[in-house]
C-alpha cells in the first residue's frame, strides 16, 4: 500500500511540474505585437492629413510601447498609401485585413474612401476605428457593428458654422458654399442645408454653391458660380482640402471684400495656414478637438509624446486627433477580453466616462459609436490659430 501510494504520489507531482513548465512556456510566448491598419493618404495633394494622422497614432502606440504595451503586447501600425482615392483604399483595406492581420484598422482618411471601405469592414467584420472624416456614411443609425467614430459630424461642424454666423448677424441668404465633387462635399453641404431649414431658412437652393474636382486645384469654375449669384455673399462655408480651398481664398479675396471664409476640420489646418501665406488673415476653421497649444492634461501630454516619438513633427490639429483617437483604441484594447476583432469592439462598447484629458468625457454603447460631439472654432489672427467666439465677428 505505501508503495502504490507512493508511485500515486510522484504522479502527481510529475504531472504538477509538467504543467508549470508549460504554463512557463506559454507566458513567454504570451507576448505579441498587435497590428492595427490603416490606409489613407501618404502621398499627393491630401497627404498632409494623412501623414498627420499616422504620426499621431504612432506617438500614442510608441508612448504605450515603451511602457511595456498592452497586456505585454507591442502595439504596430500597418500604414498603406492610398493617395485620398477610393479605388486605391479598397484593396488597401482587404489587404490589412487578409493578408496583414489587422485586428482592426484606423484613422484611414476622407469621405470618397470611406464610401468604399466601411462596406468592406462590415462584410469582413473588421472594426474601422476613428476614421478622419465626419461623414454621414461612418454614422447609421442604428450604428453599424464595425465602425466606431471620434470625432464630430460634418453635419455637427456646419451646423455650428451655420448658428455662429447668423449669430454674428450674417442673413441666411449671403451664405454661400465652396465644396469639392463628392461625398466629402456632399456631406458638408448637405449638414448646412439642414441647419438653415432647421432655422426656417427653406430657399437654400437658390444659395450659390461653386464645386472642385477632387485631388485637383481646379476653382475658377467654382469662383465664377458664387461670383455670378444674385446675392454678394458675406459668407462662404468651404468644404474642400488645404490646396484647393488655398486657391480659392486667394483668388476670391480679389473681387469678394469683407467675405468671411469658414473650413471645416478637414481642410489641415495647418497646411491651409502655410498655403495662404499673406491671405489667411481672418479665415476661419472649425476644429473636432481642442487647440493643441492648449494647457489641458491630455494635450499637453500629446505634445510631450511627439516631441519624443514624432520624429520632428510639430504639434498639430491633425496629428492630435490621430493621437486621442489611438488613445481610445488603446483603453477599448485594454477593456477587451482578448486581443482579437470581436473583443475588442466589445471593449470599446463598455468604455464609460474615460477622461482622455480634453475636458470631455468619452463613452460609447452598442447604440453610440461616436466619442465627442464637441466642435471648437478657431481663426487666423497674426500668422497663428486662436479659438473664435463667433461674437468677435460681429
Amino acid at each position: 500500500m505505501k508503495v502504490r501510494h507512493f508511485r500515486r504520489l510522484r504522479r502527481v507531482v510529475v504531472r504538477m511540474l509538467f504543467a508549470s513548465a508549460v504554463a512557463a512556456t506559454s507566458s513567454l510566448t504570451v507576448a505579441e505585437t498587435i497590428k492595427v491598419g490603416m490606409s489613407a493618404a501618404l502621398t499627393g495633394p491630401a497627404s498632409a492629413l494623412g501623414n498627420g494622422v499616422k504620426t499621431g497614432i504612432e506617438s500614442y502606440f510608441a508612448s504605450v510601447n515603451a511602457a511595456g504595451g498592452v497586456n505585454g503586447n507591442s502595439l504596430e501600425l500597418v500604414a498603406l498609401d492610398d493617395g485620398y482615392e477610393p479605388d486605391r483604399a479598397a484593396p488597401n483595406m482587404s489587404t490589412l485585413i487578409d493578408e496583414k492581420g489587422v485586428v482592426a484598422v484606423m484613422g484611414n482618411v476622407g469621405t470618397p474612401t470611406a464610401i468604399v471601405t466601411v462596406p468592406i469592414a462590415n462584410e469582413k467584420k473588421t472594426l474601422l476605428f476613428g476614421a478622419y472624416t465626419g461623414a454621414g456614411v461612418l454614422r447609421q443609425s442604428p450604428p453599424d457593428r464595425y465602425v466606431i467614430n471620434y470625432r464630430a459630424s460634418y453635419a455637427e461642424e456646419t451646423a455650428a458654422m451655420v448658428d455662429g454666423l447668423l449669430g454674428a448677424g450674417i442673413k441666411p441668404e449671403e451664405i454661400a458654399f465652396f465644396t469639392q465633387n463628392d461625398g466629402y462635399g456632399d456631406a458638408g453641404y448637405n449638414g448646412a442645408v439642414a441647419a438653415l431649414k432647421a432655422r426656417g431658412f427653406n430657399d437654400t437652393d437658390s444659395l450659390a454653391h461653386g464645386r472642385y474636382a477632387r485631388n485637383t486645384t481646379n476653382v475658377e469654375g467654382a469662383l465664377g458660380t458664387i461670383l455670378d449669384a444674385d446675392t454678394e455673399p458675406k459668407a462662404i462655408i468651404m468644404v474642400g482640402a488645404y490646396a484647393p480651398c488655398a486657391e480659392f481664398i486667394r483668388q476670391a479675396k480679389l473681387d469678394l471684400d469683407d467675405v468671411v471664409y469658414v473650413n471645416v476640420s478637414f481642410v489641415g489646418s495647418l497646411p491651409l495656414l502655410k498655403a495662404l501665406g499673406d491671405d489667411a488673415e481672418g479665415v476661419i476653421v472649425t476644429q473636432v478637438v481642442p487647440h493643441y497649444a492648449s494647457d489641458l492634461p491630455g494635450v499637453a501630454q500629446y505634445r510631450k509624446d511627439l516631441a519624443a516619438h514624432g520624429e520632428g513633427a510639430e504639434p498639430d490639429f491633425v496629428s492630435l486627433e490621430g493621437y486621442l483617437a489611438a488613445k481610445i483604441f488603446v483603453e477599448g484594447l485594454k477593456n477587451s477580453a482578448a486581443a482579437d476583432r470581436e473583443s475588442v469592439i466589445d471593449g470599446i462598447e463598455a468604455l464609460s466616462n474615460l477622461d482622455v484629458g480634453i475636458g470631455v468625457p468619452v463613452s460609447f454603447a452598442k447604440d453610440k459609436h461616436q466619442a465627442s460631439h464637441e466642435v471648437w472654432p478657431t481663426i487666423i489672427r497674426n500668422g497663428k490659430y486662436e479659438s473664435l467666439e463667433w461674437s468677435q465677428l460681429q
